[in-house]
């Protein structure tokens, strides 16, 4: 395990062995000759967490992050990196949550860093401390260079949305997830809510984005029991 620190913040990862790869063939290809990401939109059931928001008096939004988080850190797929630098494939020990705070008065975003913490507890008020910060400012403050290991989850509060696409571009391998989601929605009796995910396909294909949804649902049901 290799150590990098940026600014007393320490940051660890693995440097994956390229020939011993799993997806070998498939990096190459899609770092080499069609450097592409995939997408996919789907809609997940989320009234299990609903119901456990509304009964524990905690924030859905903070909830389903925490568990977001918690599912893109259970595998090495979805926690990735490259390093131009070196032409290295790694893999971080853990991802953290690059949330956006929406200002109605400006109508413009702040991006806010909330270090992923499996405790749950621990988790949800460093969270609420980091968006209560967010809400004072109105600097975009967004320092990706600082924050390698650090993955996108941003909320879409105005609308359920049926599809949704990140472009990046061309020949830019950003390893790192692009999660969207959006409001939910009663459809028969249950809340469904959009989510989108957002993966370079040099490491991850149709089952490894596919399979985050199924992954999420599971893990709110574990949650709220």
């Amino acid at each position: 395990m290799l150590v990098k620190e940026l600014k007393g913040d320490v940051m660890n990862y693995k440097v994956v062995d390229k020939e011993k790869y799993y997806r070998k063939g498939v990096y190459r290809h899609f770092t080499q000759d069609c450097k592409c990401s995939t997408s996919m939109t789907a809609r997940i059931d989320v009234t299990p967490l609903k119901v456990y928001s509304e009964k524990t008096n905690t924030k859905f939004y903070i909830n389903f992050l925490y568990i977001l988080c918690k599912v893109l850190n259970s595998r090495d797929d979805y926690k990735m990196g490259y390093l131009w630098e070196t032409d290295e494939l790694i893999c971080y020990d853990q991802i953290n949550p690059t949330q956006y705070i929406f200002h109605d008065d400006t109508e413009t975003c702040t991006p806010v860093y909330t270090k992923y913490d499996e405790d749950y507890a621990c988790f949800y008020e460093n969270a609420q401390r980091d968006i209560d910060l967010a809400k004072d400012t109105r600097e975009y403050g967004l320092n990706m260079a600082e924050h390698p290991n650090w993955f996108d989850a941003s909320y879409i509060s105005w609308l359920s949305y049926d599809s949704l696409n990140i472009e990046l571009p061309d020949g830019y391998l950003f390893f790192a997830p692009i999660i969207n989601w959006g409001k939910y929605r009663e459809e028969e009796e249950r809340f469904m809510m959009p989510v989108s995910v957002r993966l370079n396909h040099a490491i991850a294909d149709g089952y490894l984005v596919a399979k985050v949804f199924k992954l999420l649902e599971e893990e709110i049901g574990r949650f709220c029991k």
